[in-house]
């Protein structure tokens, strides 16, 4: 059991967190480093001033390097990474060794670790012994799934180490369930920021900013811009001791800023283009369903990511030949042979097809080149045809051009959210 009241709190303005992720993957790119993206959120919210961060290979010699930087700047290391049975994984022995601490097996520790094998029928091998080790002086920090535990150790006085595996999902709930607590408990952290981001789509970043000028220069709350997959994004935020109150100063803000986008701003924190849709749609009583050329399902897989999307969102035609447009949406075959499948016309029927064939309120359809070949003088790369069929039988087209050079999947994705975006608009409340 680890002792949480145990020790003198800190005062918060001397305190700064630092995070060390370990692993020669993160510098290779093999993987994203969510960890310290969830941890420099979690460290936000709970008002611990956050400076650093650093990411370092499997190398004993680079990785103490960089926790002698650390721990002459800041008061808090946070590793993620290096705990497992692996030669490659050396956080702990690297820790140990820097503060030359001597390695301790913890029984307690193997234990877990032998009872989690015989649970899952396997036989722990002995280089999983190594997981069992800590410095002597460092509380267990507990991992209910995986074998790896972290510590909790106050290496020398007033600097507090706590390390993590790094699988995300082990590493998110060791930090909620005992190392919050602690921190916590030791009295780390000022007052916590909040923030509310709002999203945007159909005006760039730099179009944004010049109608919000202004609100850059405020000091509390704070406007911050961020450019997203296609999309644009502003952060309120603001520093206060609950969230209430924080968000009292966020809303005006918030609300002077819907004001000026207008239809641009289609949702803030957690929402995307897909669940706003679904949310309008519901309210509505009314149903989609779509018909992809080029998507090739990514619309639909979007949608779908919404929980009980199926309320509202009835099903499609991935229609990537044109017989597929014939036979299944009714799609002129004298249409696609003049103007070609990537066109106005087109467009228009296969949304009009997938409407009437699955007798829904909207028929959304996309269409275009999505490349890296196909392109031409005419249609290049990166031209997309997107319809909407709805529910007065109205039926309109809207013409893209996302250009060559990001790639096949941005076209695809800027595709999937622009056709969206369109019905959203349509969806638009008063």
């Amino acid at each position: 059991m680890i002792d949480l009241s145990a020790g003198a709190a800190h005062p918060a303005q001397s305190f700064g967190a630092e995070v060390i992720c370990v692993g020669t993957e993160l510098l290779l790119g093999e993987i994203l480093n969510s960890n310290a993206q969830f941890l420099a959120q979690e460290l936000a919210a709970l008002g611990i001033p956050h400076y650093y961060q650093t990411v370092v290979g499997d190398n004993v010699r680079r990785l103490q390097a960089a926790i002698a930087i650390a721990c002459e700047r800041s008061r808090l290391l946070i590793f993620t990474g290096g705990l497992g049975p692996t030669p490659d994984d050396l956080t702990t022995e690297a820790i140990a060794d820097f503060f030359q601490a001597p390695l301790v097996e913890r029984p307690e520790v193997l234990d877990d670790i032998t009872q989690k094998y015989a649970a899952r029928g396997r036989v722990m091998t002995d280089n999983n012994r190594k997981q069992a080790l800590l410095p002597q002086g460092a509380a267990v920090l507990a991992n209910r799934t995986g074998t790896a535990p972290g510590m909790i150790w106050e290496a020398r006085p007033g600097l507090i180490i706590l390390t993590f595996p790094g699988v995300p999902s082990e590493m998110q709930a060791m930090w909620r369930e005992v190392a919050v607590p602690f921190l916590r408990s030791r009295g780390f952290g000022q007052a916590p920021i909040y923030s509310r981001t709002l999203r945007f789509w159909g005006i760039t970043e730099s179009a944004l900013a010049e109608k919000v000028a202004p609100l850059f220069d405020l000091t509390h709350p704070t406007v911050a811009p961020y450019a997203g997959k296609g999309e644009v994004r502003l952060r309120v935020s603001a520093k206060a001791e609950s969230e209430a109150a924080a968000m009292a100063a966020i809303a005006p803000v918030v609300e002077q800023i819907q004001q000026i986008a207008g239809a641009d701003y289609y949702g803030q924190d957690d929402d995307t283009l897909a669940s706003v849709v679904g949310q309008r749609l519901q309210r509505a009583g009314q149903t989609l369903s779509i018909a992809e050329s080029c998507t090739g399902g990514g619309l639909g897989s979007f949608l779908t990511t919404v929980p009980g999307s199926s309320r509202y969102f009835w099903g499609g035609v991935v229609s990537y030949d044109n017989s597929v447009k014939e036979s299944l949406l009714g799609v002129n075959p004298d249409d696609l042979a003049n103007s070609g499948a990537v066109s106005a016309t087109v467009a228009e029927q296969m949304a009009q097809g997938v409407r009437s064939r699955l007798g829904t309120t909207w028929g959304l359809s996309i269409t275009g080149i999505a490349g890296p070949d196909g392109g031409s003088t005419d249609k290049p790369v990166g031209l997309v045809y997107i319809g909407l069929a709805g529910p007065k039988n109205q039926v309109t087209s809207h013409r893209f051009l996302f250009g060559a050079s990001r790639g096949r999947e941005w076209i695809r994705w800027l595709s999937v959210c622009s056709a969206l975006d369109l019905l959203r608009r349509q969806l638009q409340e008063p």
